[in-house]
């Protein structure tokens, strides 16, 4: 008869904590979808699908996340999507 031993470890794992923001794009009656998707891919790095659908949740939604992340990487992006004509904020 053998005799099996369950080793159980404790492992502690260090996190980095990140304060994880995102742009909010909202809907607007200016736009075209055309503008938003490219815009999307351009400034956020949307693949075609991903543009389209934030572009379709804007519409029907009045807003959608359309990219998440750090402060620092967001707000550049942010300024450009504005500078474009689009309305967003980082949350």
């Amino acid at each position: 008869m053998s005799t099996k031993k369950k080793i159980q470890e404790e492992v502690d794992v260090l996190e980095k904590e990140t304060n994880l923001n995102e742009i909010v794009l909202f809907n607007d009656d200016v736009n075209t979808f055309d503008h938003v998707i490219d815009s999307l891919i351009d400034i956020c790095e949307h693949t075609l699908e991903q543009a389209e659908q934030c572009a379709i949740l804007v519409h029907y939604k009045g807003k959608c996340t359309v990219k998440t992340g750090e402060y620092n990487d967001l707000k550049p992006r942010c300024t450009m999507l504005l500078s474009k004509g689009l309305s967003a904020e980082i949350l």
